[in-house]
């Protein structure tokens, strides 16, 4: 039999939106799990910690090296779960990372299971699964993102106060609707690099107090055009069309399956449904763009202004001593516990019906689980079986994330 508690070593990324070196906090957590071999390169980019059972970048048990999902697999009943295995199949259903950005990854929307089965099978290498993947991300500092799209009113006020925009209405004095908005953003993804190009510099040109309360446009767009030329479409449905949000440590959104999102600087916590299913078309070379047809069919007008991007938080009965807030997504498979300890405080999480992983931003202190005691700190990362009582001892100030599905 397996031990119920056990840590693991996780590996990260190197997208090129990745922080570079030890500016990574996905890298400088990594490298914080000790005997792993990892070191960070200060010439490299680091971008996603994966923690999970993913078979991408599986994490692994510290002590034996043996992939998560290998273990899960061996010991399904003990880990899982009945209740879980009969929900979720024999897997851990969601999958914990941690992401730091320097620049804006690719415009993209996550496709629900119905089309995501659909692509997997006719194209098993690129959709590795049939899954959806609605997600939560939540700030561990400043958090830049776009997220869903803008109430209507304020997507037609632009493209009635900037005359460059014309060129993407199906009709003049069109009223806006979802219809509408969705052939808006098709004909942006599909215009020449000229007529892209030539919008920007256009729009570049306008006086901001045209732009009205959307005058971070104007700041944003050079930003933008640096980062991904200003023959990228991306900056023009993004700045027009989606919900930029600048948050703080602590705050989280939620992006349901097929909700366009980029995120743009940052360090965050992310969890996501069990897939890996993405469909990019921009802030990425054309080249590598997936179908626009496909991306606009699919994508959702919900959320539709920046609060419904918001995921707020609430107190949990798993916490004992009341040190523990709760995340907790419109979605089935997860959701995420954050403790939060001073000096010399401590906390105990009631057992959860269902796998966790639990994960230390920052501090140090004590972990008591299925009777032994573990040094946690941070960047340490633990899996932890169904129906174990966990609890921790802050040494320093300690804040540790839990993933669950029950």
């Amino acid at each position: 039999m397996v031990s119920s508690v056990f840590q693991l070593q996780c590996s990260c990324n190197n997208y090129p939106w990745g922080k570079k070196g030890k500016e990574s906090l996905a890298a400088t957590l990594c490298a914080k799990t000790p005997n792993t071999g990892f070191e960070i390169n200060e010439s490299e980019n680091y971008a996603e910690m994966w923690m999970g059972d993913y078979p991408v970048m599986p994490a692994k048990d510290l002590k034996s090296g043996e992939e998560l999902h290998r273990i899960v697999d061996d010991n399904k009943e003990q880990l899982l779960g009945k209740a879980c295995i009969e929900k979720f199949g024999g897997v851990v259903p969601f999958l914990p990372k941690i992401l730091s950005f320097a620049k804006a990854l690719p415009l993209q929307i996550h496709p629900n299971k119905e089309l995501a089965t659909e692509l997997h099978k006719k194209n098993p290498e690129k959709f590795t699964d049939p899954n959806h993947k609605p997600e939560i991300a939540i700030a561990l500092g400043p958090f830049e993102v776009f997220a869903g799209f803008k109430d209507n009113e304020d997507i037609q006020a632009l493209f009635k106060a900037l005359p460059p925009l014309e060129r993407f209405l199906p009709k003049k004095d069109v009223n806006f609707d979802n219809e509408v908005l969705k052939q808006i953003c098709y004909k942006i993804l599909t215009a020449s690099e000229q007529e892209v190009r030539t919008t920007q510099l256009e729009l570049g040109k306008i006086p901001k107090e045209k732009y009205g309360k959307q005058a971070y446009i104007i700041d944003l767009l050079p930003r933008l055009q640096e980062q991904y030329s200003r023959e990228d479409p991306g900056n023009l449905v993004a700045l027009l069309t989606m919900n930029f949000l600048n948050l703080s440590a602590g705050d989280a959104i939620y992006v349901p399956a097929d909700a366009p999102h980029a995120y743009l600087s940052g360090n965050i916590v992310e969890c996501m449904a069990r897939s890996n299913n993405v469909l990019n078309t921009g802030f990425c070379p054309r080249a590598e763009a997936d179908s626009v047809e496909l991306f606009t069919s699919a994508m959702t007008f919900s959320p539709h202004n920046a609060e419904e991007v918001k995921l707020g938080t609430s107190k949990t009965e798993k916490s004992i001593n009341g040190k523990t807030s709760l995340y907790a997504p419109p979605m089935s498979e997860f959701n995420m516990l954050k403790t939060s300890l001073q000096d010399g405080e401590k906390e105990t999480i009631q057992a959860i019906a269902g796998p966790s992983v639990l994960f230390a931003i920052s501090g140090s202190g004590k972990l008591l689980a299925d009777g032994k005691t573990h040094d946690i700190k941070e960047g340490y990362i633990f899996f932890v079986g169904q129906g174990v009582e966990v609890s921790y001892e802050a040494s320093s100030g300690l804040d540790v994330y839990q993933a669950y599905a029950e």
